[in-house]
């Protein structure tokens, strides 16, 4: 594969392709047409912290219902294959609204704002004559709940917000919520498509949940109580489980991230994990409530609507919780398409899709083309069942954090097959798995002689891939704020929830 061949397929493009920063640079304000096309209206709903298969069609969680995620599939188009670049919230949420990769928009972490250069999709899309409007999470510039460019209507909230009793910011003017979040951002959304207009609109739903402390609506509080659960084959502390893995993964599993001392004891594994999917119950609601909107508006057939996690999250796989790191459980996100004009029921996507795509595709469901210094490409082919070139790898970068010392930084490329990840600034293994014959990546091949070519191969296209991305530097940040780095174990706590008759 020749040099250009390489960066097209891994969905490289502005600097990738020899266009110049100060090319793309005057291009990112104003956004190219396409030719007779009708722009159509689109929804996009964003969960936190939803792993891609924690949904009821799935099958993973026996007892989890999900029968609106289920329809979606079923009567729309599941991503089998989506990734995120980096699996934490304010980096991935900013890929998805700049269609760049972290080390090019800036958002590396949890604290740091998006740079006043960036570009948002949405300004594109009120360029084309749309109504836009983002509620929810937006958590760039953490603390910051203030109205950004590119948003006719706003209703947000300062950092993670709360589940109960959340102050927004809508529109400017600050308000308290008077119900769980889930469904008090369901009435803004289900409020605001009801309004008449005379333009296409674009919606961002963008929930807090099921981000932790997980605090499920009142009517699904204990839901799941009694239900038993299946634990993972690489949750258990044993020698067959951490050989050849790198040493901080098992470290981990006594920190903050970690099964042994999860939060620092906060909660134990087993309500964690029976709180995430009750929690999740609301966001399924909600998607249910917006379909039914659309129907009764007479737009559901006509109307794109995307499903999305922003990363995924561990439930001890590998002794671990949380995200950021390159395990599949981490990277993987659920994404489901519905729009009964351009999909048929049932579509299945396996090429490998990463949340950099979202903003050219829906640019592209919009009448535009994809701006050149983005680094995604649109989908839209796979869901309309079009035959289309399609990347062969994807990219993936995290940077450590001090808030959060136990993941190192980490970088790495995933095909269909393989899986090549290498850790900076640690003296520690790198990781090379056969996801297809070792999903649950067990069996660390890095040091196998059989695989020393590929491992040479995968080596050299991920730094290709920073070289011709302008990766090549380590994005250092002040340090901000406290630092969860105890060591465990010590005796857990329960942490208590809302009474269910308040």
């Amino acid at each position: 594969m020749n040099r250009r061949d390489f960066l097209q397929s891994a969905g490289v493009t502005s600097l990738a392709l020899g266009l110049g920063s100060a090319r793309a640079g005057t291009q990112r304000d104003t956004v190219q047409k396409l030719p007779g096309r009708k722009p159509r209206n689109v929804v996009f709903i964003l969960a936190d912290d939803h792993r891609y298969d924690f949904l009821g069609f799935m099958g993973k969680v026996k007892f989890l219902e999900t029968p609106n995620m289920d329809r979606l599939a079923r009567e729309g188009a599941h991503l089998q294959n989506a990734t995120v670049t980096t699996s934490l919230c304010s980096p991935s949420r900013a890929s998805i609204l700049t269609g760049q990769f972290s080390h090019k928009h800036g958002v590396v972490d949890n604290q740091t704002d998006i740079r006043p250069d960036v570009v948002f999709f949405p300004r594109y899309l009120q360029q084309l004559g749309y109504e836009t409007a983002f509620l929810g999470k937006w958590h760039m510039g953490h603390d910051s709940d203030e109205p950004r460019p590119g948003f006719d209507k706003w209703v947000s909230f300062r950092g993670q917000g709360q589940y109960y009793n959340c102050q927004l910011n809508i529109d400017g003017r600050r308000i308290q919520a008077t119900q769980h979040i889930s469904d008090e951002l369901t009435d803004h959304a289900v409020r605001w498509l009801q309004q008449d207009r005379d333009k296409p609109f674009f919606l961002y739903l963008s929930h807090k949940a099921v981000h932790g402390m997980f605090e499920p609506a009142k009517r699904h509080l204990g839901k799941y109580e009694n239900v038993n659960l299946e634990y993972p084959v690489t949750m258990a502390d044993t020698e067959e489980n951490y050989r050849g893995k790198p040493a901080w993964v098992k470290e981990q599993r006594n920190s903050w991230h970690g099964v042994d001392y999860m939060y620092h004891g906060q909660m134990d594994f087993d309500t964690f994990y029976r709180r995430y999917c009750e929690t999740l119950l609301s966001v399924d609601e909600s998607i249910g409530r917006v379909l039914d909107c659309l129907k009764e508006m007479g737009q559901l057939d006509s109307t794109l609507v995307f499903y999305m996690g922003d990363n995924g999250f561990c439930f001890g796989e590998h002794g671990l919780i949380d995200k950021r790191h390159m395990y599949e459980p981490s990277m993987r996100v659920p994404l489901l398409a519905y729009c009964p004009e351009l999909i048929k029921p049932g579509t299945k996507v396996p090429q490998l899709v990463q949340n950099i795509d979202i903003a050219p595709t829906i640019l592209e469901a919009a009448g535009a083309e994809t701006p050149a210094h983005m680094d995604g490409r649109s989908f839209l082919p796979l869901l309309a069942g079009r035959e289309t070139p399609w990347r062969e790898m994807v990219f993936f970068e995290y940077y450590w954090e001090a808030a959060y010392p136990q993941t190192p930084t980490t970088f790495g490329v995933r095909t269909d097959r393989y899986k090549f990840i290498q850790y900076h600034g640690v003296w520690d293994v790198d990781e090379l798995y056969d996801i297809r014959n070792d999903p649950d990546e067990r069996y660390n091949l890095i040091d196998r002689p059989e695989h020393q070519g590929l491992v040479k191969k995968l080596r050299a296209q991920l730094y290709d891939w920073l070289e011709q991305t302008d990766g090549m530097q380590i994005p250092l940040r002040r340090e901000i704020g406290g630092r969860s780095d105890k060591r465990g174990p010590r005796e857990v706590k329960k942490l208590q929830y809302h009474d269910k008759n308040q």
